[in-house]
């Protein structure tokens, strides 16, 4: 990845086309939002558009009329890019560089851009490049003939390009020598987690910005970076906490999601959010002040659907409660959402009855069994450790008493490894 080390700010317009199926209401947000991202990457937002329109206009996404009038802004206004709510397909990027002659970037080319900006780790910052590069491919054009390094500004943080014809090839080839990158440093992650299979999982997920990295520290008295913008959480970050009768309990917090989340982009992070999927109860952290905090629920859902979580054990974690003046919406969400529990991770509100719902997760879950064993046969508690915790060993002249903490769902394996 190229970066540029001078901060420049850029001025941008954002624009949306809101369709009959949208409400204007939700197009706001969605533009609100996407001002939110477009500070982040460090641009200053000069105007928002939203163009009405029965579909999305094949050609310019928002129509040839409406490019021209934005044309004719940002000579004015010193405009230096313009950046659109969804994703543009190649030929509209084309079409609206020749009419605007500024620098376009979509919604997933700046997420991509501030994820770069972001990415500190090797894991990070390989999976980063590689959705650029994906991202990128498709979307190589004569205009552009130099690397990014040179280009600059938001949404050119990444790969870039040089000549077309040889560029295809060249990223191709940096696509299959960073997948790669990442298989190693998967199959790196699997041999310093090996040791993790006697702890309880917990992992922390989350719309951006709902709490989770401030929820983290509050829980394992970590100091993980926990800002009040976008992404500032990127790398997988795991500690461990004690909850009362001596329980270990493994608690990761992940990177935040986001709509229209870039499908490159969580694809690249499967591997930082493997602690998801192996998670044995996921903590959904919801900031309940936001206004659309129910599709930021629906957006997290879908997102963990994908990284085929669907069936995980889920306890919805309504975050900023402090910050909520009508008790009504409380008692709504207490009633509408299954099991739900609210807390201020900020004020260290309700943060004792968020640890009893875990312990309570964990005795519905786990089992406490003990099993007599020859010692002559102790080589297969070795065994039973890599799916089960044994937290006692007692030896008794040729016999030895093991006590395991195990899941339910693995309680018949370990029973018919030892009593066979």
């Amino acid at each position: 990845m190229h970066e540029i080390n001078h901060k420049v700010i850029e001025r941008a317009i954002l624009v949306a086309a809101r369709t009959r199926f949208i409400s204007r209401e939700v197009v706001d947000e969605h533009l609100s939002e996407l001002e939110e991202l477009a500070r982040t990457a460090g641009a200053e937002v000069v105007f928002k558009f939203t163009q009405d329109r029965n579909n999305f206009d094949s050609a310019y996404y928002i129509g040839k009329g409406k490019a021209q009038e934005i044309a004719d802004l940002v000579e004015d206004h010193g405009i230096d890019l313009i950046i659109f709510d969804d994703d543009l397909a190649p030929v509209q990027t084309r079409n609206l560089e020749t009419i605007i002659k500024r620098k376009i970037v979509d919604r997933s080319g700046l997420i991509l851009d501030i994820f770069a900006s972001h990415a500190k780790t090797r894991t990070s910052r390989t999976q980063v490049e590689l959705a650029q590069c994906q991202y990128m491919l498709p979307r190589l054009t004569r205009a552009w003939t130099h690397f990014s390094k040179q280009l600059g500004g938001i949404g050119t943080k990444g790969p870039g390009e040089t000549q077309i014809e040889t560029d295809r090839r060249l990223i191709r080839d940096r696509i299959s020598y960073l997948k790669k990158k990442l298989e190693e440093i998967e199959s790196d992650r699997q041999i310093q987690t090996k040791g993790r299979k006697d702890f309880v999982k917990a992992t922390l997920v989350g719309y951006t910005n709902a709490g989770k990295s401030t929820l983290f520290n509050l829980l394992s008295g970590a100091d993980a970076l926990a800002e009040d913008k976008l992404f500032a959480t990127l790398d997988s970050t795991t500690r461990t906490f004690s909850l009362k009768k001596n329980v270990e309990i493994l608690l990761s917090d992940t990177v935040g999601f986001i709509r229209k989340l870039p499908h490159n982009l969580v694809a690249s992070f499967k591997s930082t959010l493997s602690e998801v999927r192996e998670a044995d109860i996921i903590l959904h952290i919801i900031d309940m002040s936001h206004p659309f905090y129910e599709d930021h629920i629906s957006v997290v859902t879908q997102t963990l659907n994908e990284l085929g979580c669907k069936d995980k054990p889920v306890l919805k974690v309504f975050n900023k409660v402090d910050t909520i003046k009508d008790l009504t919406k409380i008692e709504f969400v207490l009633n509408a959402y299954e099991s739900a529990i609210c807390v201020s991770a900020m004020k260290g509100f309700n943060i004792t009855a968020l640890k009893s719902r875990i312990e309570g997760f964990i005795e519905n879950n786990f089992v406490i069994e003990s099993f007599e064993l020859d010692t002559q046969n102790s080589y297969l508690i070795q065994r039973a450790k890599t799916f089960a915790d044994a937290i006692e060993e007692k030896y008794i002249d040729d016999k030895v008493m093991v006590t395991f903490k195990v899941k339910r769902g693995s309680l018949e394996k370990l029973t018919t490894l030892l009593r066979k």
